[in-house]
């Protein structure tokens, strides 16, 4: 599906005739990057109808691994959410600017499938009068949060390259990462979290966070901000101005930030001011209020105060501006669904990510500029940053991918290895009494892998004991798996205690546990069995608090194939711990206490 430049320029309708080939004149270029100055992306603008500037700042989800010929399912979501019944039809109807990938929308069967859908994206649009590419995105954070999964290369998520300290694995990480993603047609990245986790409750943060430490954090955004657009790929850090200290997950409820303007200078706004120092391409809005910044009530992605006033002026960044998904319950609280997008646009954005109906959102714009609620010359504004970012990526020179890159770059063994390198660095020994680990093949050959099996990451083989299980096998041990889930039942536990009687050693995954979580009766009963108990937190590292009694606690950030088979080369003594804590640990019984503080991690 690869058409050539030639023929792309020409469907481009651009502004200076160079060269005329079938749809009208090509775009001339400033130089040999291909990138387009204002003044002909300006005359691009200026040919479009009203109906088309509106679509442009639209990025919207769709159903379907084709965009002309989904499953019947897919077109039945389609016509239901959306009204038409594929990418192609979404497209045509609506101008859409951009597109984002989802698995759950079906988007990201295999990178062959997934680079397929994008040349069928491109395509689709580009055949339409004064066509334009579009610019298609996912969050491909790694870790806990990845829309395209195994044979593509599964990094270490945020949290877990803080604990291994390194900026060079950071933007190692996003290099690879953001050239698998590209060679798939996927050009613009909602990552990295630029989100500090102050906040031990965090529901929506956590792991997907860097680090408590705001410098450390800043370090690590702005080395994977490079990584990624070194790799032709837009990053976007998020979720501005800071969603790391709160309690309330955005999607599903209203988030107030109480920190002092003073406090939000000092904790949230530095990996910001890093990221923009590194030539962020976009920065994704939070769904969150923060009185201090803006006393209306109103959440950050429809405050003027927030996006114009302190983000575009105070801290100079003329980039992109993406909202946080426009489904989500924390936009939605105070405005109507044909409210939330004009108000986005007077705040200050650019791109309106994934409204819940878009007919409602799109024909809100554009009654808001008939109207005069809205300028024509403030949506030119926002497209015309769309379009330099399009043209920085090289869509409007050529947009479309082939399956020979595909092979050449997702997945493939070099970038598998260094996942794994950088894996093992992240893995974090917390607790290590009476020297228990490494474990050895001699003294305690044969394991009981017990533990949660939350649903796996996107795209990994999962559940989580299998892979533990699988790993130390493949190390030489004995392993039996037994599932036991986040919240075990007596009879589960009963299970497990029978099962631990027979083996050298057991190792449970934890997940999340709590004060009242049966995770706690689960390890608590295991340990007065005598065998040697070692526990791994596969998600929150604050896990340890709960579990006083354990004599080995290791860390690994996630559940992701890639963390937990790293965890186990260390647990065996086949790596070193290397990782140190990049949030503190507090007390469970005095969580104004600090039982482990940033920094900490033991050494064999």
């Amino acid at each position: 599906m690869h058409t050539s430049r030639r023929t792309l320029l020409a469907a481009t309708a651009g502004a200076a005739a160079v060269v005329a080939v079938g749809g009208g004149p090509a775009l001339a270029e400033d130089d040999d990057t291909g990138r387009l100055d204002d003044k002909r992306l300006r005359a691009l603008i200026s040919r479009m109808t009203l109906e088309e500037k509106v679509g442009q700042l639209f990025v919207m989800r769709v159903y379907g691994h084709s965009a002309t010929a989904p499953d019947q399912a897919d077109i039945d979501a389609n016509l239901k959410e959306i009204g038409v019944r594929d990418a192609a039809e979404l497209i045509a109807k609506y101008r859409v600017g951009g597109i984002i990938y989802f698995g759950w929308a079906h988007n990201t069967r295999d990178p062959h499938q997934i680079a397929d859908l994008s040349n069928g994206i491109q395509k689709a649009s580009l055949a339409q009068p004064r066509g334009l590419p579009v610019l298609i995105s996912t969050d491909q954070e790694h870790g806990i949060v990845a829309r395209v999964g195994r044979p593509a290369t599964l990094f270490p998520g945020a949290m877990a390259l803080g604990a291994g300290g390194s900026r060079t694995d950071a933007r190692t990480a996003g290099r690879i990462g953001g050239a698998e993603l590209r060679a798939m047609g996927v050009r613009q990245d909602y990552a990295p979290v630029a989100d500090v986790n102050v906040n031990p409750a965090n529901p929506v943060i956590g792991v997907r966070s860097f680090g408590a430490d705001p410098q450390a954090v800043a370090g690590m955004v702005a080395a994977q901000v490079k990584g990624y657009q070194s790799a032709g790929v837009a990053a976007t850090s998020k979720h501005f101005p800071g969603h790391g200290d709160t309690e309330t997950d955005s999607h599903y409820g209203f988030p107030v930030i109480e920190h002092t303007e003073a406090q939000w200078a000092e904790l949230d706004a530095p990996p910001f001011r890093a990221a923009i120092a590194a030539g962020i391409d976009s920065i994704m809005t939070a769904h969150i209020m923060v009185p201090a910044l803006d006393p209306s009530g109103d959440p950050a992605t429809l405050s003027r105060p927030i996006l114009t006033d302190i983000l575009r002026e105070r801290l100079g960044y003329d980039g992109v501006v993406v909202t946080d998904s426009l489904g989500m319950e924390g936009v939605r609280t105070k405005y109507g669904d044909d409210r939330v997008p004009v108000l986005a646009l007077k705040a200050g954005v650019d791109q309106l990510l994934n409204p819940p109906k878009l007919d409602v959102a799109w024909n809100a714009v554009l009654q808001a500029v008939r109207g005069g609620e809205l300028t024509e010359a403030r949506l030119d504004e926002s497209i015309l940053r769309v379009l330099r970012l399009k043209a920085k990526l090289g869509l409007l020179k050529d947009p479309y991918v082939t399956r020979r890159g595909v092979d050449r770059v997702v997945g493939i063994p070099s970038h598998l290895k260094a996942a794994d390198r950088i894996a093992e660095r992240t893995t974090t020994l917390l607790v290590n009494s009476g020297g228990l680990l490494p474990l050895s093949r001699r003294t305690h050959r044969s394991v009981l892998v017990v533990g949660a099996d939350p649903a796996s990451p996107s795209g990994t083989t999962g559940p989580p004991t299998t892979v533990l299980g699988a790993a130390l096998t493949e190390l030489g041990f004995t392993a039996t798996v037994l599932s036991t889930g986040t919240a075990p039942t007596e009879a589960t536990i009963a299970k497990a205690v029978a099962a631990a009687q027979g083996v050298d050693a057991v190792l449970v995954g934890t997940y999340n546990v709590t004060a009242a979580s049966s995770q706690r009766t689960l390890v608590n009963r295991l340990l007065a069995t005598g065998r040697p108990v070692v526990a791994l937190a596969i998600r929150n590292p604050y896990d340890v608090a709960q579990l006083p009694d354990v004599k080995a606690y290791l860390a690994a950030y996630s559940w992701t194939d890639v963390e937990l088979r790293a965890a186990v080369r260390v647990l065996a003594g086949r790596a070193d711990p290397v990782g140190e804590l990049p949030v503190p640990v507090q007390k469970a019984d005095k969580p104004k206490e600090v039982l482990y503080p940033v920094g900490h991690g033991l050494r064999y």
